[in-house]
């Protein structure tokens, strides 16, 4: 079973340029779950996404990267029924002309 988290976005702190550490700026970030699903177990959705923003809001990470592998750790953890997890982070307003952001696979 695969579950799909997309544009996922809210306002956090995360950056290492000055004014990233002390305003928040806009995120979005997909999540693509695959598991092994049954009828009595599995993934809610809705939680996933809460945990992702709760953990994003409480680290305030400076980079995106370091995101990315927090956020596998948190997720595994917290849903051991998870055996690969695709993660997308985008900063739709860090540059003018463009979104940037980091993708990264973690098979379990």
């Amino acid at each position: 079973m695969t579950i799909l988290i997309e544009n996922l976005t809210f306002e956090t702190i995360i950056g290492i340029l000055d004014f990233e550490r002390t305003s928040l700026q806009k995120v979005s970030i997909d999540c693509i779950i695959n598991y092994h699903y049954n009828a009595t177990e599995f993934i809610n959705y809705a939680d996933v996404s809460n945990l992702i923003e709760m953990t994003m809001h409480t680290q305030k990470f400076e980079l995106v990267e370091t995101a990315l592998e927090t956020l596998s750790v948190v997720l595994k953890k917290s849903f051991p029924l998870i055996d690969e997890l695709t993660l997308t982070l985008r900063k739709p307003n860090i540059l003018q002309n463009c979104t940037v952001g980091v993708q990264n696979n973690y098979c379990f």
